[in-house]
């Protein structure tokens, strides 16, 4: 693993089970796993090898849903796709492979395979069958048969933008309403887990709990340059920030409905590249921004009626994003 992307969170999904459903071809011990078991040490991880035969595999994982109750389901690939069937529990699908027997026979895998990843069995070799190429099809034919409103509101869909395997980003989107697109490809990295997923899991973990955390509001004015770059070291102290905070993008509003629409579509795109997942539905238009109601709200222009604490980015106190890291690192130690 890449040790520098991966840190530990104690305080997220603490006392609490999170249960991870592997892709196809893959098992208990895969990278997401370990991922899993490092950042959040609090946490109990649940993880089996699920087995090649689809109705035995979520026959089992209904059965060790049961079981343990789990708080949290995660599911990557094909065991996204089993956990979107899993209905009754907080669930985050990451690249699910809802069409998966399609996906076999156009990517080519069928005849003899490998897994990715030891099993407890010890079995590391199979085939892919034409029979077993239908049950798969089979199976996706009970996707979104459990869907209602509550459903609806447990579910989060991640799709990596470069996933060149699996896209089922529309499809997810028919059914529920959360759907992110993150910086990635099909098989995360230690990036993309703690830059996208991880985040969501805390949201989850908040949600949850009924826990608010404090109020940060990052002006665009302190966001981006001249150039419509984002400023040196603001994506920095964005991940940190969102590590203890609820942290809001806040751009001018349109003045006219005219060039609105255009307006607020430029500034989401940017956030959706330069912040990605956690910028998700925070963004915000105002041209009021002394009305919000937050604890700290950083940008370049005065706002003294702000009800908490104005950091003046460019201020001879904060010059660079790099002292307003270090001003965070301190209140929140």
């Amino acid at each position: 693993m890449e040790n520098s992307y991966i840190k530990q969170f104690p305080d997220i999904m603490a006392g609490k089970k999170v249960m991870y459903v592997h892709g196809f071809g893959s098992s208990a011990e895969s990278g997401t796993v370990h991922r899993l078991r490092e950042v959040l040490p609090e946490a109990t991880i649940i993880a089996e090898d699920v087995p090649l035969h689809p109705q035995e595999a979520i026959d089992m994982l209904r059965r060790l849903c049961e079981e343990q109750q789990p708080d949290l389901i995660v599911g990557t690939s094909m065991g996204g796709m089993y956990t979107e069937m899993l209905y009754g529990y907080d669930r985050i699908m990451i690249n699910p492979a809802l069409a998966i027997g399609d996906t076999m026979v156009s990517h080519g895998l069928t005849g003899q395979q490998h897994f990715f990843s030891p099993r407890k069995d010890g079995v590391q070799d199979f085939i892919v069958t034409k029979g077993l190429v239908k049950e798969y099809k089979d199976i996706t034919k009970l996707n979104f048969l459990g869907v209602n409103d509550e459903e609806r509101g447990r579910v989060i869909g991640l799709f990596g933008d470069n996933d060149d395997l699996v896209d089922t980003y529309e499809l997810f989107s028919e059914h529920y309403p959360t759907a992110i697109r993150f910086h990635g490809a099909h098989r995360m990295d230690d990036q993309s887990f703690m830059h996208a997923v991880l985040p969501v899991i805390r949201w989850m973990d908040d949600r949850q709990e009924g826990r608010e955390r404090e109020k940060v509001f990052i002006a665009t004015n302190a966001l981006i340059d001249r150039r419509g770059m984002a400023e040196a070291s603001s994506q920095k102290a964005f991940r940190r920030l969102i590590e203890h905070y609820d942290v809001y993008i806040v751009a001018p509003a349109p003045r006219s409905m005219d060039d609105g629409t255009e307006q607020m579509k430029t500034t989401i795109a940017w956030a959706d590249e330069y912040i990605n997942v956690p910028a998700y539905n925070h963004v915000l238009f105002t041209n009021q921004p002394q009305l919000l109601l937050g604890d700290f709200f950083i940008t370049t222009q005065p706002c003294d009626n702000f009800m908490g604490t104005v950091i003046p980015y460019r201020s001879d106190t904060f010059k660079t994003w790099e002292e307003i890291i270090t001003y965070f690192d301190r209140i929140t130690r």
